[in-house]
């Protein structure tokens, strides 16, 4: 069974053919003009994403060595993402849909990403505990099949990815700026500053990070004014990135360690980043859990894992994915504040 799965949820145009083995393509086209402007300009995105679709998909099939004749059912993302973004991937897939009477099967984009451990890890079994940590979402999972799932624990501010971002707009990095952070950290001290760990303390599993972004900037505005940070910003950079890192990695240990699970799963952007990778894996091994990882192409925003999900949800029910009612919902998931 080969799947055309189809990704736009934010700024990154995917495409990818999946054969209910392995993937077959991986196509992605990034949108690098948005760092002029310091972040992601929602109508540029939708517009960009016009553009480039149809080249995309096209470019996923020549690499697959497939043909639209050739591809058994379509996936795409419907939810959540930004709300242009998401309609030109909807409509797109939809059309071809009924222009080849193929199924379209929508997807979740965080379920794809809750799963994409599993793409290349097969000894990955439920039930498991799963870290999805992006610009948008960080959020922990009880898993327990392809159908059946519980939230533990959600952001109820900024992302883990967004603070990443914003505090790196605070030291002059371009945007996106945690690749920027995590490169500068790897030869800075990450115990020379004293970062707040937000609700790291807390009998739950929720995150917060919008208090450690405050408490950088006032740090930034009192030891330096001038915004002159010399070689000090790879101290400030591993700092700040472990005050990060040691939040997302205790709570998710402890998740597991609550709920009797020896497995832990992580992905999304910032599941790229090497010191969370570390960390976690480090602590992990230290009270007997494994950590599985997706392949670094699989981290960031991708339609592999659309097309992974896709065949595991049309194979327990393929009678469900007959109609095209389905709509976009751009609303992130979120705690709510007690």
């Amino acid at each position: 069974m080969k799947i055309l799965a189809i990704e736009t949820s934010c700024d990154d145009t995917a495409a990818s053919v999946y054969d209910d083995l392995q993937v077959l393509s991986n196509v992605i086209s990034s949108q690098y003009f948005h760092s002029k402007y310091g972040g992601i300009i929602p109508e540029l995105a939708s517009r960009a994403h016009l553009t480039a679709i149809s080249e995309i998909v096209s470019q996923a099939l020549v690499n697959a060595s497939q043909s639209m004749e050739s591809i058994d059912l379509l996936a795409v993302t419907v939810e959540p993402g930004l709300q242009g973004s998401l309609v030109v991937g909807s409509s797109f897939a939809k059309g071809l849909s009924i222009k080849y009477n193929k199924p379209l099967i929508p997807i979740n984009h965080i379920e794809g990403h809750l799963y994409s451990s599993m793409i290349d890890n097969k000894e990955l079994k439920f039930p498991f505990v799963s870290l999805v940590v992006s610009g948008g979402h960080t959020a922990l999972f009880l898993v327990y099949s392809f159908s059946e799932y519980k939230v533990i624990g959600l952001t109820k501010d900024d992302a883990a990815g967004e603070a990443f971002d914003k505090i790196a707009k605070l030291l002059g990095l371009p945007y996106p700026g945690g690749p920027h952070i995590d490169e500068l950290a790897k030869s800075g001290n990450p115990n020379k500053y004293k970062f707040p760990r937000p609700m790291l303390s807390e009998n739950n599993f929720d995150f917060s990070f919008s208090g450690l972004k405050t408490s950088v900037r006032y740090f930034l505005q009192k030891n330096f004014p001038l915004n002159d940070f010399g070689t000090e910003i790879h101290n400030i950079s591993a700092s700040l990135q472990e005050a990060i890192v040691d939040v997302i990695s205790q709570k998710s240990i402890n998740a597991a360690l609550k709920h009797n699970i020896s497995q832990i799963s992580i992905s999304g952007g910032v599941s790229a980043n090497s010191r969370l990778r570390n960390k976690l894996s480090e602590n992990a091994s230290k009270k007997g859990i494994q950590l599985f990882m997706p392949n670094l192409s699989y981290c960031l925003d991708n339609a592999a894992m659309i097309g992974f999900l896709a065949s595991k949800k049309y194979k327990a029910k393929p009678a469900d994915y007959v109609d095209y009612s389905f709509t976009v919902n751009s609303k992130p998931l979120r705690a709510k504040s007690k």
